[in-house]
């Protein structure tokens, strides 16, 4: 049995599964913690790495390694990190993402180019950041790379190897200075931001491999997060995948790259050739904890206490921005609770406005992808809010489809697997993996839940 692994860095922790490269089939895994904030030395990423792998790659034949998109790191000219990385989930930068939106020539211009609208989580508004405010730090940059990237190039040998860093088209596509529809670099783009051009890994074809471990195993190209959940999940035509980790995101596999001037939509590249149209939201399944810590229960308890709630929450609507908001592009905003009364101020429905809020948000997203030219026959509900009985049944209020809750698992770790399977096999597709155990949940549509969460929206935040 030939064995692969996959390795999901994300921004809380790094998870890695070892698999049979036939079947898919888990064989052994490991887990390690990451530091909690918007910024991380990349030190911390391998650290933690190294302790969740110890033991584990032995008999490994092929990695790959899926990361968080967006994050900036930046090398000097001997390959060391000039200053800690910053995160997707760090807003430091969104003056300067309007900075750059306006100096290009407007939203059009951007989605034109790169295929997205830069926000505050984008690389590039990042490097914008980064000479205004730390030149000194900007100008001992040679190169930058993405979480995925180093780490890659880590396994590689780092600085004592020869080897030139690599990224994937669906990591690349997250930068805003790469296109997915001409697949190349826009170093224009780059200079804009930094005010020079320095270096950036080369893509490398889906199913390439870009170089090999010190125990030997090949390396697969990897790419981001949602790139390998979809790898993970194996996506396809009408499948819409909306994941419910520390963001929230919506995205589908789509034949012919998407170009959104409204910056809904994010029109990057998925890991296999094709595209991946992605909406992204900065709240997720934080919302839920958030709520449950003001509750005084657990998660679990909130669910229940949700479902004990009617639909609407009997009026109240919670506008779930509590760390700023990515889309709608509301760096600045917090979230709200509002059609507040006497009788309906109870634990239920303050959970039930919790749940509902938070996948109101994820169902506009769909609708944005819809208006790109996707056509969802199902939504695949993943990550880790997905187990909440709650978030299923809100679930199928909003979405006007059928809902798939595939097993609790680590699919980005896994569509990292199936890369390193498909470098290790070759061909022109990755292999075919199953996934087994899936609960349908049925639509049970309820209007009015997303009437009320719009018109709150618009009149707290008309544009």
């Amino acid at each position: 049995m030939a064995l692969v692994a996959g390795v999901d860095s994300s921004t809380q922790s790094v998870k890695v599964l070892v698999v049979d490269a036939e079947t898919g089939a888990v064989v052994r895994s490991g887990r390690a913690a990451h530091p909690d904030g918007t910024e991380c030395p990349p030190q911390a990423w391998w650290a933690a790495l190294s302790e969740a792998t110890q033991g584990l790659l032995d008999d490994v034949r092929a990695v790959g390694v899926a990361g968080q998109q967006h994050g900036m790191v930046a090398l000097d000219d001997a390959g060391e990190v000039v200053r800690p990385a910053l995160l997707w989930n760090d807003t430091r930068s969104a003056a300067d993402a309007e900075d750059l939106v306006a100096e290009l020539g407007g939203p059009a211009a951007w989605a034109e180019a790169t295929g997205s609208v830069p926000v505050a989580s984008f690389t590039v508004t990042k490097l914008r950041w980064l000479a205004r405010a730390e030149p000194r730090h900007a100008a001992r940059v040679a190169q930058v790379l993405l979480p995925h990237d180093w780490l890659t190039w880590r396994l590689a040998g780092g600085t004592t190897s020869a080897a030139r860093p690599t990224t994937d088209r669906g990591d690349a596509s997250g930068t805003g200075y790469w296109s997915p529809a001409a697949g190349e670099y826009r170093p224009d783009l780059l200079r804009l931001a930094l005010g020079r051009e320095v270096g950036v890994p080369r893509v490398a074809a889906p199913a390439e491999t870009v170089g090999t471990t010190p125990a030997g195993a090949l390396l697969a190209p990897g790419t981001g997060d949602n790139m390998g959940a979809a790898l993970g999940l194996g996506l396809g035509p009408g499948d819409v995948a909306v994941s419910l980790g520390t963001s929230g995101t919506a995205f589908a596999v789509t034949t012919a790259p998407t170009a959104d001037a409204t910056g809904t939509v994010a029109g990057f590249a998925d890991a296999t050739g094709r595209f991946l149209p992605l909406v992204c939201t900065l709240n997720a399944a934080r919302v839920l904890t958030a709520g449950a810590d003001l509750l005084g229960v657990g998660v679990d308890e909130l669910s229940d206490l949700a479902l004990a709630a009617p639909p609407g929450a009997g009026g109240l609507v919670l506008l779930p921005y509590l760390d700023g908001e990515r889309t709608p592009n509301l760096p600045d905003a917090r979230g709200s609770l509002h059609g507040i009364t006497r009788d309906n101020l109870t634990p239920p429905t303050l959970a039930r406005a919790c749940v509902e809020g938070m996948l109101c948000g994820l169902a506009d997203a769909v609708d944005a992808l819809v208006d790109q030219g996707v056509r969802p026959r199902r939504v695949l509900l993943i990550g880790g809010a997905a187990a909440s009985p709650a978030v299923r049944a809100v679930a199928a209020t909003l979405f006007g489809v059928p809902v798939h809750v595939p097993p609790p698992g680590e699919y980005v770790a896994l569509g990292a697997a199936r890369q390193a399977a498909w470098a290790l096999r070759g061909g022109a597709e990755p292999p075919t993996w199953p996934v087994d155990g899936v609960t349908v949940v049925e639509p049970d549509p309820r209007p009015a839940v997303r009437a009320a969460y719009a018109q709150v929206r618009r009149a707290v935040h008309p544009t």
